[in-house]
């Protein structure tokens, strides 16, 4: 099926949820307004449908190939990157002291939704490039910055991120890769790393790999890591590239998706390499990119759910089967039948709830660096940490929970290929797994983001929250108000229970055994508060006469689907976050496997 950008649910969201117009109103972004937002997000709808969404499925089928050191990108990727890069997508947030546009990260993070929608394996590569450009935006010399920033600003070349290796997975701590200085400012990186995603193809002259590696006299583990830049090809004083570095793709991973998505095995044999940044300062140099990456991630959990959606909706309206219950039509469509219309309102309402934190969390991006006090900085910057795992974790765990309801509302259809379902699913599947799995996120929330300032955060939050609750009468009675006030509660009483058994000697194992209930927890009630911002706003324009009636009466409608399927579940979250570490210690190896 053909895919639509849902650019007017993308421009809702970001100015009546997210809340794009505080960034324009620091003065940040000069060139930015409300109108340069529909014509940027109408572009990228427009590309991503007709040249990206074209290749999706030839591209599952065909895949990358690896023949004498070289990735060839399936058909068609290539040429597509290159139409990509010329209409400045690569650009859109970068400075323009680099050559970019120097606009806001959530417009560019709902510029990407559609990019990962219509093809999520072609979105990988230039999601890449952006985190490396964060990266030597943040900790690059001035020569780093000449010579390769603007050229991946530009498009001209792709960046990859190379972590992974075979023995380490997610501990980069126990990573052996080294970097032996040759005396004259560069280093002899040597080392084998594993699932790096792009990290070879024929789409660009020359790509630029971030890598981790020790110096030799580096202390071990975490601490002693660094991160180094090395180019496929040599480059030339005057710009021009030169011989080709010693490192070379050795392998293509077999994957259960994203076929077209070269993931190389990568072997650096003594190629020349320049640090970025400070000696053993690589794994937060890194995190620049992780975290550029995570965010992004998240909204790939977003696009591939929106593809599906679209997907199982169009089948549902074409299928035809069975008796109407409302209108007592025979053979009706699938969709008349009330079971499949709740399963795609709950699809519906659970991408509107991811896209909405997102693109916030892309807002407090901006702000915690744009807003006009420190004061309020600091407080754009917790809320920034404190959603920034959440909207990695939880939105990509609704990509494929999405993904698969999709499969279940084409019935047995959906499992043969054919249908180009399963694609979605398959393609989904990664993304809970892609840069930090989403256990380590629930960590990384519960035992940094939520203490870093004392809670402080998630109790601005909570606040927040309650004030949401107070307007919701507004427009609601009785249970989606009901449902979202006990659902703040439980947010509440599991924010507090965390934050006092992180202050006790004995409750380590209690809050990593809660953090998964917690992150999603969090990500259901933050999801329901988005969506009921959208419902008031949705009514404020019905009330000026503002806007089609029949969308915005659905946004109105959406809150209550979200508050009926997903709210209603808070106290079972909140019973699986007070479950205690001492009863999983209880499930000991030999009780598993009894």
């Amino acid at each position: 099926m053909t895919y639509r950008a849902p650019v007017r649910d993308l421009a809702f969201t970001l100015e009546a949820i997210a809340g794009i117009d505080q960034i324009a109103a620091t003065g940040a972004f000069p060139d930015y307004d409300s109108e340069l937002m529909g014509a940027v997000l109408e572009a990228a709808g427009q590309f991503s449908e007709g040249v990206l969404a074209p290749l999706n499925r030839s591209g599952d089928l065909q895949g990358a190939t690896l023949v004498d050191g070289d990735v060839t990108a399936a058909p068609g990727f290539a040429d597509a990157y290159r139409q990509f890069a010329a209409g400045g997508w690569t650009s859109l947030t970068a400075s323009t002291g680099a050559g970019g546009q120097h606009l806001p990260k959530a417009l560019e993070l709902a510029a990407y939704e559609t990019v990962h929608s219509a093809n999520m394996a072609f979105g990988l590569c230039p999601m890449l490039s952006l985190a490396t450009i964060e990266a030597l935006e943040a900790h690059g010399t001035d020569h780093q910055k000449s010579t390769y920033l603007t050229r991946l600003v530009s498009g001209e070349w792709t960046g990859a991120m190379v972590l992974t290796e075979p023995q380490a997975g997610s501990d980069l701590g126990a990573l052996t890769a080294t970097a032996v200085p040759n005396g004259d400012g560069t280093y002899a990186l040597t080392g084998q790393k594993i699932f790096i995603t792009w990290g070879d193809h024929d789409a660009t002259d020359n790509i630029v790999h971030m890598v981790l590696a020790r110096l030799p006299d580096a202390p071990a583990g975490p601490k002693g890591i660094s991160l180094f830049l090395a180019s496929k090809y040599a480059v030339n004083a005057d710009g021009s590239l030169g011989a080709r570095n010693s490192f070379k793709p050795v392998g293509l991973e077999h994957k259960l998706g994203i076929h077209a998505s070269p993931t190389c095995v990568m072997s650096y044999e003594g190629a020349t390499a320049e640090l970025v940044g400070q000696p053993n300062q690589g794994l937060s140099h890194m995190f620049v990119m992780m975290n550029a990456a995570r965010l992004a991630v998240g909204m790939e959990g977003v696009g591939i759910a929106e593809r599906a959606y679209q997907h199982a909706l169009a089948y549902a309206s074409d299928r035809r089967q069975g008796r109407s219950v409302w209108t007592g039509e025979k053979n009706a469509p699938i969709l008349d039948h009330p079971d499949v219309r709740r399963t795609l309102s709950v699809m519906k309402a659970k991408i509107a709830a991811a896209r909405s934190l997102c693109l916030a969390t892309g807002v407090a991006a901006d702000m915690a660096r744009h807003a006009a006090t420190e004061e309020e900085r600091l407080a754009w910057k917790g809320r920034e940490d404190l959603f920034t795992p959440i909207a990695k974790a939880w939105s990509t765990d609704i990509g494929c929970e999405v993904a698969s309801l999709g499969v279940q509302v084409h019935g047995g259809m959906g499992f043969i290929e054919e249908t180009g379902a399963a694609q979605h699913y398959r393609d989904a599947r990664i993304t809970p797994i892609y840069e930090g799995t989403n256990g380590i996120q629930a960590m990384d929330l519960v035992g940094r983001k939520l203490g870093q300032d004392g809670g402080a955060s998630a109790r601005a939050l909570i606040l927040v929250l309650k004030t949401t609750l107070l307007d919701l009468p507004r427009l609601y009675e009785g249970k989606p108000v009901e449902r979202f006030a006990n659902a703040v509660e439980a947010v509440q009483d599991a924010t507090y229970w965390i934050l006092d058994r992180k202050a006790a000697e004995d409750g380590a194992a209690d809050v990593l055994a809660a953090a998964d209930a917690y992150l999603k927890l969090l990500g259901d009630v933050i999801g329901g508060w988005l969506l009921a911002k959208g419902a008031l706003a949705a009514k404020a324009r019905l009330d000026a006469g503002d806007g089609d009636t029949v969308w915005l009466n659905g946004k109105i409608a959406l809150y209550e689907v979200y508050a009926a399927n997903v709210l209603g579940h808070a106290s079972s979250r909140l019973a699986a976050v007070g479950q205690g570490g001492a009863l999983l210690e209880r499930m000991s190896a030999e009780v598993l496997a009894g």
